[in-house]
This record gives structure tokens, sequence and C-alpha cells, in this order.
């Protein structure tokens, strides 16, 4: 089909997954026109293979734990079949008619097809019937194609066709044996998901010293014991150095760099993402072909002089977070409508670091963190207090079930008396988080923050408790 005014529109952007349709409802809010590309499912990797049906995954898990800690109560045993298939109802069984009808409803144009950049403010986009259209934007091209796994160059693991977060999080059986890759938070929760619906052993190689290390080194230290107690084995400066699997489908061997090989029926890699830039016509625009596009607060490329080209969520590298690339998208819509209209642009925040981004891995114990670690925050040169605390000391955590253990902490900037970090790791921790994201995103002082009263007997005593051990 020709380019015609039918394909002109104020902004065009490639990628339907939460973060481009943020993008899209915004700008139109702001009274600009829009289309939005997609060549998979609208909704993307969230909706489908990611956050929605990791969550369903772990849900029993989760239970289970809860109920085990409860004197009195006991839990059946976990019929499968049925969690698969609230999973599958919680990706609408991977149709996304209704994720197209709300776009549709925006208003907003969905165009099924893989879309490339094809110049300055074009859009090149092949349909599935093999056919192409070319899109026009006259204020803004968005990429928000976000990331994809990586598999390491380690000799035979790309030919053993080994599960990726898609796989495991689509599967619709559970393996005997279980192989996991990775340390980080996609491990480390399809690792304690597949055990806990019946994967019989489970062993999650890490090539460093703990799991999820760029958390408080304490988070990782709760969670391997929590899955030592379970039966989960983790091996910690553990590469995988060859992996054979002679018949598809059939049984893999992982030889490791420390001990006997290991025979397992799969194998999941979870060692990391790369922005999905291969492809999307980044060198017709003068960009690298395969790499994270550079973008400044408003989430416009820098390396585009006339800043007609944006780009949000995991495929601009700051924060691989669905929630922080919805929020980037929400920016950025904002900014190109204010743009177009003349008008003032609204307030930004630095995301380069991330320290504003909340983070749940949501295992059981669940860790919980937002803002810098320890680490991170004496690194950068501020004068630091760490005050810590046991959770399981706090009377609403004591009458939510015997043995129910975790930790808190508060990184405190004792220049300024605000928070610069706080990290949870016990169960159901999760719900305490966003008390945090607010304490540090708006740098709320701590002789304020006492006045915040919590709730007794609730877990939240929690902040009372750190306050009282900073002094307060």
């Amino acid at each position: 089909m020709e380019a015609g005014v039918a394909d002109e529109f104020d902004v065009i952007v490639i990628g339907a997954g939460p973060a481009g349709e943020n993008v899209v409802d915004r700008a139109v809010r702001g009274g600009l026109t829009a289309a939005i590309v997609e060549d998979r499912l609208a909704g993307g990797e969230c909706s489908y293979w990611a956050c929605v049906p990791s969550k369903a995954l772990l849900r029993p898990v989760d239970l289970a734990g809860e109920v085990a800690r409860v004197p009195g109560l006991s839990l059946g045993e976990v019929d499968v079949a049925k969690v698969l298939a609230r999973r599958d109802e919680a990706v609408s069984n991977f149709d996304d008619a209704g994720q197209v009808r709300w776009i549709e409803s925006v208003p907003a144009e969905f165009v099924r097809g893989r879309g490339r950049l094809d110049g300055p403010r074009r859009v090149r986009v092949t349909t599935a019937d093999g056919g192409e259209r070319v899109l026009t934007a006259r204020q803004a091209v968005v990429l928000a194609t976000g990331s994809t796994a990586v598999v390491p160059p380690v000799p035979g693991l790309a030919e053993a066709s080994p599960w990726t977060s898609h796989e495991v999080t689509a599967t619709t059986a559970v393996p005997e044996r279980l192989v996991v890759l990775g340390g980080g938070v996609v491990a480390c929760e399809m690792a304690q998901a597949m055990h806990g619906l019946g994967t019989r052993q489970t062993t999650v190689l890490v090539r460093g010293g703990r799991l999820l290390n760029r958390m408080e080194p304490f988070a990782g230290d709760l969670l391997a014991e929590s899955f030592a107690d379970s039966g989960i084995d983790v091996r910690t400066h553990t590469d995988l150095v060859r992996v054979e699997r002679p018949e598809p489908g059939g049984k893999v061997t992982a030889h490791l760099s420390d001990g006997p090989p290991l025979e397992a029926d799969e194998l999941l890699v979870a060692t990391g993402r790369r922005a999905a830039t291969r492809d999307l016509g980044l060198g017709s625009v003068g960009l690298p072909d395969d790499a994270p596009v550079e973008v400044d607060d408003s989430m416009r490329a820098t390396a585009i002089a006339d800043g007609w080209l944006y780009a949000v969520g995991d495929v601009n590298g700051r924060v691989l977070l669905t929630h922080m690339g919805k929020y980037q998208a929400r920016v950025c819509g904002d900014v190109i409508a204010a743009r177009a209209r003349g008008d003032e642009l609204p307030t930004m925040r630095d995301l380069a670091g991330g320290y504003g981004a909340p983070q749940v891995v949501f295992t059981d114990p669940q860790v919980c963190a937002v803002g810098r670690t320890e680490a991170v925050a004496r690194a950068e040169g501020f004068r630091v207090r760490v005050v810590d605390y046991d959770m399981g000391a706090v009377t609403g955590a004591y009458l939510l079930g015997d043995g129910y253990r975790g930790k808190a902490r508060a990184v405190v900037d004792e220049d300024r008396k605000v928070l610069l970090g706080v990290t949870f790791v016990s169960p159901g921790a999760a719900e305490l988080l966003h008390a945090a994201t607010i304490a540090v995103t708006a740098e709320v002082p701590l002789d304020r923050l006492w006045h915040a009263v919590p709730s007794f007997p609730t877990v939240s005593e929690i902040w009372l408790r750190l306050l009282e051990a900073y002094g307060l």
C-alpha cells in the first residue's frame, strides 16, 4: 500500500507492550493522533510471557508458604492442571483481541506487522500477509520494543533449545528435573515456581557468590536459606561449560566447571536481557543497529539532531522494569504532546540510575527494594548510616504464623537525614514497598516519617522499629 494522508499520524509507536500503550494513551490525551505497530501480541512481553504469567505460577507457592506457617492449617496437593489453566486465563489464552479493542478505543490505530525505521519520521511495516505499509510521523516516532533474553555463548547451549522466560512461563507441563542458569530475578522466581509445582530436582547455577547479587547481600542469603529448606540446590561459583542434547526435546546434560555433569529434562537460561533493537532499522537514521537507544530525561534520543525519535522501556537500557517503562512512557507521551502544542514541558526526573525504581522479587520470602544499596551509596560518596531490624520480631509478623523470618534495612543519608534506600525481605513484604518508594523518592525527612504512625498489629510497624533503632 502506498503511503498517503491516511498513513500520516502525529505519533507512531513501534511496540505495543505496556510502555508503547502508555505512550499512545498519553499522546492522544494530549490531542494528538497515534498509531501503534506490533508483530506479536498487543500487550507485550509482560502480559503474556513475563510479569503476569509468572505471578500466576508463583501464587500457589506463596500461598503454600503462608498456610504452612499457621498452626492448624494444611495445604492439600497442588492441582497443576488447574494452576496452568489459571495461568492461561491470566494471559487471555494468548489472545490479544481485548487489548486491540482497548487500543482502538483510545482511539489509536493498531497496525499488525513488523515495524522498522525507514529514515527520519518513517516506519515501514511488513504485514502478516507479506505486504508493506509506510507510516509517516508528523511529530515523533517512539521505540518501545522491549528486550529479549540473552543466551550465553556456551558450547551446545543454543543448539539444545533451552528455555528462556518465554518457554517457562508458557509451559504446558512441569519438568521432573530442571537446571536453572542464573541467579537473578527470573532465575529465582521460576526455580521456585517450578519446584513448588512439582519439579523433583531443581538446580540453580550461579556464577557469582550469591543469589540476587545487585541487591543487599542479606536478601540473596535469606532466599538461599528458603531454597535449601524446600530442597532447591543452589550452586554458587559454578559455570556452565558445555551442554549436550542429542535429541530435540530429549534429556539435557549440563557439564559444569565444578562437579559431575547434571542431567535434566529442561534447562532454563535466565542470565540477562538485551535491548530489542536488532533489525529495527536504526542504521537508516545513523544509530547503531544492535544497542540500547540513549535518551535524555524526556526519553528523546540524544543522537538525533532534530529530536523526532524517542525510546521508552527496556529498549533504552535505563531500568528494565515494566512499571518504570510505563512511567517513562507517560513522561514521553506528555512531553511529545506539550512540544507539539508549544507548551511548557512537564516535570521530569532523572531515571538514569533507577534509584527511585521499586522492585519486587515474588519468591517466598519476597524481596523488595527501592533506592540505593549500602554499597552503592557509599561508592557514590554519601555519609551513610545503615539501620537493620529483624522483621520476625514485629508483633504483626508473629501473628502471621510460626517460622516467619525476615529482615529490613534502611540506608540513611546522615547529612540530609533522608532515606537513600530501603530493603525488605519477608513473606508478603511487597505490600510494604510503596510506602518506602514514597519516602525515598520524595526524600521525606526522618523526623517527619516519625509522625506517620503504622497501624497495630501489622507488619508495617517495621517502620516504627527502624526509626526507633535509628534513635528517633
